[in-house]
């Protein structure tokens, strides 16, 4: 009857268990997601800084994305041996520690060298917080889910905005080293309420796709997926040398950013659903259009109306994600989901890392606005890539909502 009784509780967590569980991982997330996209309001300071080129830009950001992506599989091996408790309060400090060396760095070598720290730290987060979210929620998992994910868009909006703010009393190495210390006390609230048996939860699917059908779609879903976070990561790139030349201040820029990123939380709810309801092939055309649409606007016009256009261009940089990531169960091949989620993953956060660099290096040559309407070309480029998806999706069963 204990044994009966243990099995129950462990397969169904106490309900202030599943919330606790659910509010340090979304806090572990907006934490993360901040110190992530903090590192674009940071570029144009160390243009000033240190007097580098759209390049050396793109590949400064590179090294934390690089770091992020590629260690992420790694990491997973490492919370196996230690716990996914303590792989990820370690990381979470790590990355703080990050942003202290950072803020000591007074060469490029040692921003290069705080920047891979901080993407150490940052490939943690995502495999174990989801995880610790599953297992705490198990098949009810879906709505906690998606708060989760929606936590990690208001530490993309709050974090740099926050940090703007912080610019206007204090220097860039002050403002990081207040930074750290919040990653500091993230990192103490998850070693003390995440739950120390963190195991990943292994969802089935109610029907297999078609084997060859899902290994074809799996390898376009992948390259959309790629292609879309090059779109995503080349503009965030360059918008704050664009609004700089449309005359915005420091603090404007990180106000900018901030509402990129609330309508790219909007996005995920909206474009989840219009998925569901419109399916995948409209709304990646409709996204991937309207982000090509936006950005050639928003390199026409001046900064009032462009402030006012970054919002939608959030919906639309953010929205095809979404449903890029709830489609990877779908064309997975059978029995492989979680590993189809580590190389879809990889694979985008590692063309966030790469794709800028492309970019910079063209921004060299023709200028932040001519980089600016490559993006543009590249979300264009996935249209007839979506096309050719539709085909290789497995029809909808009706009974899904």
């Amino acid at each position: 009857m204990t044994a009966l009784s243990t099995n129950s509780e462990t397969a169904n967590p106490p309900a202030v268990s599943r919330a606790r569980t659910l509010w340090t991982a979304c806090a572990a997330h907006a934490l993360h997601d901040g110190y992530t996209d903090l590192i674009y309001l940071l570029l144009p300071i160390w243009q000033a800084e240190f007097a580098i080129g759209y390049g050396a830009l793109a590949f400064l950001r590179a090294l934390a994305a690089a770091s992020m992506a590629g260690l992420q599989l790694p990491m997973g091996r490492v919370a196996e041996r230690i716990g996914g408790r303590a792989t990820l309060a370690l990381g979470t400090a790590l990355a703080a520690i990050g942003y202290v060396i950072a803020g000591y760095s007074a060469s490029l070598i040692g921003l290069c060298i705080a920047l891979v720290i901080v993407g150490c730290g940052l490939s943690t987060q995502h495999p174990i917080a989801s995880a610790a979210v599953s297992r705490a929620y198990q098949g009810d998992a879906r709505g906690p889910l998606g708060t989760y994910n929606f936590a990690g868009d208001i530490g993309k909006a709050a974090i740099p905005s926050g940090a703007s703010l912080l610019l206007a009393w204090m220097s860039w190495h002050h403002m990081l080293w207040a930074l750290a210390v919040l990653g500091v006390i993230v990192a103490i609230a998850v070693a003390i309420f995440l739950p120390a048996n963190l195991r990943p939860v292994h969802k089935s699917i109610k029907a297999e796709p078609h084997a060859s059908g899902a290994r074809g779609g799996f390898a376009l879903l992948l390259a959309i997926g790629i292609l879309d976070s090059s779109v995503r990561m080349g503009f965030l790139t360059f918008l704050p040398f664009l609004l700089k030349e449309q005359g915005a201040s420091l603090a404007t820029v990180g106000q900018a950013l901030a509402l990129v990123f609330i309508g790219g939380a909007a996005g995920k709810f909206a474009c989840g659903w219009l998925g569901a309801r419109f399916g995948v092939l409209a709304t990646v055309l409709l996204t991937e259009a309207g982000t090509a649409a936006v950005i050639v606007a928003v390199l026409m016009l001046p900064l009032a109306p462009t402030l006012m256009l970054l919002p939608v261009l959030g919906v639309m940089l953010n929205g095809t994600s979404s449903v890029l990531y709830g489609t990877v169960p779908e064309l997975a091949p059978a029995g492989r989901t979680e590993q189809a989620f580590a190389i879809f993953y990889t694979g985008t956060i590692g063309a966030g890392a790469t794709a800028p660099i492309l970019f910079g290096i063209l921004g060299d040559h023709i200028g932040a606005r001519g980089a600016l309407m490559a993006t543009a070309i590249t979300a264009v480029v996935i249209l007839p890539l979506a096309i050719a998806l539709a085909p290789k999706l497995p029809a909808q069963d009706p009974s899904d909502g």
